[in-house]
């Protein structure tokens, strides 16, 4: 039973999130920020992602149990009753905010709640099943860690966190879209409009390379804006252009295990880009 409650969480959504939060706290630190504050920050971010997905998989159960990629969800599989799955996410929720306040402070917990609400009530409950900018807009959730963590640090914004936020907003799609690729036909089945299932593979591919070529451009923006070195600088721009040719490439040849490669080059591409703005804030200020 607890495993499953975690799985409501979906988990491996979550590690794809704190993997931006931490080298932002780093940036905005300029080096390594007190741990104390890392570790709440990280609970705090947790708790309210996996609040946010919770409501998700209930809002969604109906259309998780028709397609064959999520039909072993534990609101599918009625391992949880829906009433207490809610219960449990609004619980987390509630324990996200007060971590964020009492450990960090107000604009961090508030930035984290706003972006569960957006998560919930713009994708989840309107645009996913009614649109196919649905990921485009609703994504937007997903680039918000990155203000967390600079809020955190700063109890404030800058440029520098709105500019990982809009490259964070820009991944999203081509990120997206590549594992929807191999699933439109479940996409199809639960009648959800996810851009892959409704349009031409060419106008897909052409809308991700469009995104990347933007994404990539916002990495380079960050290059002065956050004061960064050559090792973020070449990391940007040699990761970004494979991400570019992945993109092109799926369009001459569209197959899933394409699609899936390139879906994996993704997260690949986040982890060594913010792992590369880490690094890079160390090397700049001596830091060992």
């Amino acid at each position: 039973m607890f495993g499953a409650y975690i799985a409501l969480t979906k988990p491996r959504i979550i590690e794809l999130l704190l993997i931006t939060t931490i080298p932002t706290m780093v940036l905005a630190q300029q080096g390594w920020p007190p741990a104390r504050l890392v570790i709440i920050t990280l609970i705090g971010g947790t708790l309210a992602a996996g609040g946010a997905n919770a409501v998700n998989m209930y809002v969604d159960r109906d259309i998780d149990a028709l397609m064959e990629r999520t039909q072993g969800r534990p609101l599918v599989t009625g391992i949880i009753e829906p009433r207490n799955a809610l219960i449990f996410a609004v619980a987390l929720q509630i324990a996200a905010f007060a971590v964020l306040w009492a450990g960090a402070n107000l604009l961090s917990a508030v930035l984290a709640f706003s972006a569960a609400a957006f998560y919930v009530g713009i994708y989840t409950l309107w645009l996913k099943r009614t649109s196919k900018q649905n990921i485009v807009i609703g994504g937007a959730a997903g680039a918000v860690p990155v203000l967390v963590g600079w809020a955190a640090v700063q109890d404030s914004l800058g440029w520098e966190p709105v500019v990982l936020f809009v490259a964070m907003f820009l991944w999203t799609p081509p990120h997206f879209w590549a594992l929807a690729v191999k699933y439109a036909d479940d996409y199809n089945a639960a009648d959800v409009p996810m851009l892959p299932a409704v349009a031409p593979m060419a106008d897909v591919v052409k809308q991700m390379v469009v995104y990347t070529v933007l994404l990539v451009v916002s990495t380079l923006v960050l290059w002065p804006v956050a004061s960064l070195g050559l090792i973020y600088g070449i990391a940007a721009l040699v990761l970004g252009a494979v991400f570019i040719w992945g993109s092109v490439a799926l369009g001459k040849n569209p197959t899933a295990a394409a699609s899936m490669r390139l879906f994996g080059y993704s997260i690949t591409y986040v982890t060594l880009l913010f792992g590369a703005m880490t690094i890079d804030v160390f090397v700049e200020h001596g830091i060992s």
